[in-house]
């Protein structure tokens, strides 16, 4: 995909949901009170139950545009820190608030200025205490590495043009032993990039998504375990919501013997002014070109 594709579709969703942001708020500026953004019973805010949509703002539940219910899959605990990745007008991040309690916290984040608004004004509205909402992409997520217990996500990550950044950066910021708990489209293994875009655009959150085996790799390339990929209900012809779960592992990969003894690239020390060839009869520079090492100063 080319970089100017990319920033065309990137602005295309955020056109979208921006879109979808001001027709909640000037909705609830009318008689009529919010109206839903999405309507079809594959998408949105029916996908929750009623005793949770009525304990939220009507337009935090107008402005839901997931395709699942990422809160309940994920088992949120007291006292978690919770990050929803393009957490939108808020449903969930408010939703997972209230599941980690006072002593847990609640982080969202979006690209869109219109949603994250909307997502302020709806904590407001809620009362929510122990929520966050940060602005920036799925792909580069501003928060500190090891911090985050669970991640979620609602029919977001299929909408990257670059998911394995969105895997490895979802790694990143897990704690060890943090899990994911994410609803997302995924297609059949028989269907093609070209089929998937056949039954939905890219907004639509059809032409854009994974397929059941290349979800599976990419969160194995970016280090995860675990992993489930569970399909609830079609989306389309050979496309799936699907429940996706997996976890960061607890250690870390087992260190190189060739490194326990405080040796790298053939020599001791390395990159400090008492290094020294492992090999006397070898300079230490010689002993670094011999090793192929990637630190030659």
């Amino acid at each position: 995909m080319s970089e100017q594709t990319t920033t065309n579709l990137r602005e295309t969703v955020r056109r979208r949901y921006a879109a979808a942001a001001v027709k909640v708020t000037e909705g609830d500026a009318a008689c009529c009170g919010p109206q839903p953004v999405e309507t079809d019973d594959n998408f949105g805010s029916t996908l929750y139950g009623a005793d949770e949509r009525d304990t939220l703002p009507a337009e935090a539940v107008a402005a839901s545009l997931g395709c699942g219910n990422p809160t309940a899959v994920a088992e949120l605990r007291e006292g978690e820190r919770v990050l929803d990745l393009g957490s939108g007008g808020g449903i969930d991040v408010l939703l997972s608030a209230r599941r980690v309690g006072p002593t847990g916290k609640a982080y969202g984040l979006d690209m869109t200025e219109e949603m994250l608004a909307l997502a302020l004004a709806n904590v407001a509205k809620a009362g929510a205490t122990n929520v966050e909402f940060l602005k920036g992409t799925i792909e580069a997520i501003p928060l500190p590495a090891n911090t985050i217990d669970v991640v979620i996500s609602n029919c977001v990550i299929n909408l990257s043009t670059d998911k394995p950044a969105v895997f490895a950066e979802t790694f990143r910021v897990l704690r060890p032993g943090g899990r994911i708990g994410v609803s997302d489209v995924v297609a059949d293994d028989t269907l093609t990039p070209d089929q998937r875009a056949e039954r939905g655009d890219y907004v639509g959150c059809i032409a854009g998504a994974l397929s059941f085996a290349e979800y599976r790799a990419g969160l194995e390339a970016a280090g995860f375990t675990a992993i489930e990929i569970t399909p609830t209900h079609p989306v389309a012809d050979g496309m799936h919501s699907a429940i996706v779960r997996a976890t960061k592992p607890t250690t870390a990969p087992e260190p190189d013997a060739s490194a326990t003894d405080n040796s790298c690239c053939g020599v001791t020390a390395c990159c400090t002014p008492a290094e020294q060839a492992t090999d006397p009869s070898l300079t230490v520079s010689e002993a670094k070109s011999a090793a192929g090492c990637g630190c030659q100063g």
